[in-house]
């Protein structure tokens, strides 16, 4: 049932425990409440034993290498969120960076932000450039330039450290199907947060790229989110909280963190026909591949 205003701001309880030990393939301990060390041990708690950092702008993703370095179970992706580009390069503080663009922005601003991320991308505890990508949702036409020439970048910057690319794709699955064409895909890609459907996951397919797929696909209007999930090759399919947001269902609109994982396992485990320790198997190779540790 769906959460009440009462509770809303309430961790939801642990579900039982995984049997077999899974990773959360995208998460942001720096917008969770806690310390590191506590999201680590409730979500080992439960069989969520590793997870995956993501920086969405410099700051970020210096924090994220950082926490990486400092403690085993998390691995780290570095980049700048799609909707940050723009602001970095239109000198927009406001928004979604935490950090603020340099005073006046401009190209050389976005130029300078990359060459942190390619810097912070050659760390050895850093296994993955993203959450990069394209997104028509927040980000009107006037971005769309500078949102195409950072994801451009970052899969270069993927490509020459050998790290797993980490896509952003919001509303804009052929523009970022044709980027990926265009430069070249990375050996080892990501959709992060799954949002196409069953066709476009045949495309990914065919190309190798994991799907990721988050609390959403629990959601009661997300059917193609369950259809593209049907037909996604089992190997490469990845599950992921994107915690604090997309919290599964039933806890939709309370705090998401990674000891969450199992309500989202069970559900996808249940749309593919399979138990739930075929489907973490599964996913817990899988996760293993596409970022190499």
């Amino acid at each position: 049932m769906p959460s009440n205003d009462a509770d809303k701001n309430t961790a939801p309880p642990p579900p039982e425990p995984l049997r077999v030990a899974v990773a959360d393939s995208h998460t942001h301990l720096d917008m969770q409440s806690g310390t590191v060390s506590e999201a680590l041990a409730k979500a080992a708690a439960v069989g969520v034993t590793t997870v995956v950092q993501v920086g969405c702008d410099v700051r970020g993703s210096q924090w994220a290498a950082d926490t990486a370095a400092e403690h085993e179970a998390v691995h780290a992706a570095v980049a700048l969120h799609p909707n940050e580009a723009p602001r970095i390069v239109h000198g927009d503080p406001d928004g979604w960076s935490r950090q603020g663009a340099r005073a006046g922005g401009g190209d050389s601003a976005l130029d300078e932000a990359l060459a942190e991320i390619d810097r912070l991308a050659a760390l050895p505890h850093v296994l993955g450039v993203g959450e990069s990508g394209l997104d028509h949702f927040r980000t009107g036409p006037e971005g769309m330039a500078a949102q195409e020439r950072s994801f451009r970048a970052h899969i270069e910057i993927a490509k020459r450290h050998g790290k797993a690319l980490v896509i952003h794709d919001r509303e804009a699955h052929e523009d970022v199907l044709r980027v990926l064409k265009e430069e070249g895909a990375p050996e080892r890609t990501v959709f992060h947060c799954y949002s196409g459907d069953a066709d476009m996951a045949r495309i990914c397919a065919e190309h190798g790229y994991f799907m990721s797929f988050a609390g959403n696909v629990t959601f009661k209007n997300a059917q193609p989110l369950r259809d593209a999930l049907a037909v996604a090759p089992l190997e490469l399919v990845l599950v992921e909280t994107d915690a604090p947001f997309l919290t599964p269902v039933p806890y939709r609109g309370r705090p998401n963190a990674p000891y969450l994982i199992p309500v989202t396992l069970r559900a996808m485990a249940a749309v593919r026909g399979i138990d739930e320790d075929a489907m973490a198997t599964a996913v817990s190779a899988n996760t293993a591949r596409a970022f190499d540790y």
